[in-house]
């Protein structure tokens, strides 16, 4: 490894380690701007560029030009373009560079497209699963806990024991960029999770995780999404993960209250614009009722 690509390593190295450390960001995030990084610095060795002297703006737009030819797309060249600007900001604040050469880059317009959510009938029958033992015992908490609470996979796997209050009434999630909020839990979930509990006792382990597999040790979310998918074939729907679970949950809400301010606060968005994509499938929602009820949706008058 020549010198320039290793002082180029370590300043990226270093840079996670702020962004860990310092910013509180979680190890999944630091470690998508690692590989994102990565590539760049790739790309910067195979173009010969050996200083930040001779990184120009040109530099920056074959880098993302050769993303889109090794067909990445444009939600993940967005990523790209932000670890990239977030890290050339970060060596301004240290004082390396004076002028980012991403700075006039701008990111592609990604395809804007709906999250997928279940109805609630789609939701009921998904819910009407029956256990038949420890495991799918606890699958329905799990199941149950995130679509009552609209919470992310990694929030689900992540709560321990003694993060309910009031009688588990509500659960402290610690989320993105390792913000705490608190939830509410609804009845079938907080009977779910009691059941749940009381199989759990019957397993030898002292980890203080919620939700734990058969050796007692915090289940994967790569496990939950399998249960998850598993179980809704069984009950004769299409494959669902828990995103889709966390959608329902939130344009159920919204349909029957209308409180967008107070959605984004249980699902954890920083941003009410975030939170603003429930709205359109609200409107796709009322769009179908229309079509379905109104006696004029689909019939042409003959006196137009």
């Amino acid at each position: 490894m020549n010198e320039a690509k290793y002082f180029l390593y370590k300043l990226i190295y270093d840079y996670l380690d702020f962004l860990e450390t310092i910013k509180g960001l979680s190890k999944n995030t630091t470690s998508s701007y690692q590989r994102d990084l990565n590539k760049l610095s790739k790309f910067l060795e195979i173009s010969g560029i050996n200083s930040f002297n001779e990184l120009t703006e040109e530099i920056c737009s074959a880098w993302i030009a050769d993303l889109f030819q090794h067909n990445v797309g444009a939600r993940s060249i967005q990523r790209h373009i932000s670890s990239a600007k977030g890290f050339f900001n970060y060596l301004k604040k240290i004082g390396l560079i004076t002028n980012s050469p991403f700075d006039l880059i701008n990111s592609p317009k990604s395809p804007s497209h709906l999250p997928s959510i279940l109805s609630p009938e789609e939701v009921s029958q998904l819910l009407n699963f029956k256990p038949k033992n420890v495991q799918e015992k606890r699958d329905i908490a799990i199941i149950e806990l995130i679509y009552s609470s609209g919470l992310r996979v990694s929030e689900a796997v992540n709560a321990n024991l003694d993060d309910f209050e009031d009688n588990k009434n509500f659960l402290r999630v610690l989320g993105k960029g390792s913000k705490t909020r608190l939830v509410p839990v609804g009845r079938y979930a907080r009977k779910a999770i009691d059941e749940w509990i009381d199989e759990r006792k019957k397993l030898s382990t002292k980890d203080n995780s919620l939700f734990v597999n058969l050796r007692g040790k915090r289940i994967s979310a790569r496990s939950v999404q399998e249960k998850i998918r598993n179980i809704a074939i069984m009950q004769g729907l299409p494959p669902v993960n828990p995103h889709m679970l966390r959608h329902s949950f939130a344009t159920h809400l919204l349909e029957s209250s209308g409180d967008l301010r107070s959605i984004q606060e249980l699902l954890g968005h920083s941003s009410l614009s975030t939170t603003q994509i429930y709205t359109r499938l609200d409107y796709q929602h009322l769009i179908k009722v229309y079509e379905k009820s109104h006696p004029r949706a689909h019939k042409k008058n003959v006196y137009d």
